[in-house]
């Protein structure tokens, strides 16, 4: 019962934001009472707690198997940026600035996993892409995963990217292409293209 309300949440908080879905809502939406939710969680904040650390540990999987395939350091980027827009959905209830703004505490301990999480797979990217040629050689490792890891952050901020002029799918495409556009060899650049035209 108790990973079946976590699932639940986990979703609608996706669809609809952190702050805008309700216990009541929760409840409608399993067809139980709000009582037998405060049962397995006695307040809202420890709902979005674990909701959220459950949607993190869900990616985090999902981005570990696909690493695990060892695919060409371009194609990864690729895969990952599908898999990750399939499970966050193409949102505009920005769940993300509802966290931070409503639930800071549980929001900066996020961001916290989430950085590590980022940081190290991209740096492992990227020297996989420096051996096999794709990428630079001489492009700084520790200064790209940092700043591409703020950068997917900032595309998430409804008042620098408004949802309605701008789809998640949209911005994470042409951050993604920005990102590897400056760091891929001409070998890279024509795998590029290549990929940009097959997942078009």
């Amino acid at each position: 019962m108790e990973n079946k309300i976590l699932i639940t949440a986990a979703e609608m908080f996706l669809d609809y934001g952190f702050k805008s879905v309700t216990m009541d809502d929760i409840a409608d939406r399993l067809g139980m009472s709000k009582k037998t939710i405060y049962n397995h969680y006695p307040t809202k904040t420890k709902l979005v707690h674990d909701a959220a650390t459950h949607i993190f540990h869900t990616i985090q999987s999902g981005i570990n198997e696909i690493i695990a395939t060892e695919k060409d350091p371009l194609e990864e980027n690729f895969e990952i940026k599908r898999f990750v827009m399939h499970r966050l959905k193409d949102e505009k209830s920005s769940p993300q600035y509802q966290l931070q703004k409503y639930y800071p505490k549980i929001y900066n301990d996020l961001t916290s996993k989430q950085f590590h999480l980022m940081e190290s797979c991209v740096k492992a990217n990227l020297e996989r892409g420096i051996k096999n040629g794709c990428y630079r050689k001489d492009i700084p490792v520790d200064f790209i995963s940092k700043i591409y890891f703020k950068a997917m952050q900032n595309i998430k901020d409804p008042d620098l990217f408004s949802p309605e002029e701008y789809s998640k799918i949209y911005l994470m495409e042409q951050l993604m292409e920005y990102h590897l556009r400056a760091i891929c060899t001409e070998k890279g650049i024509q795998k590029l293209e290549e990929l940009l035209i097959n997942h078009g």
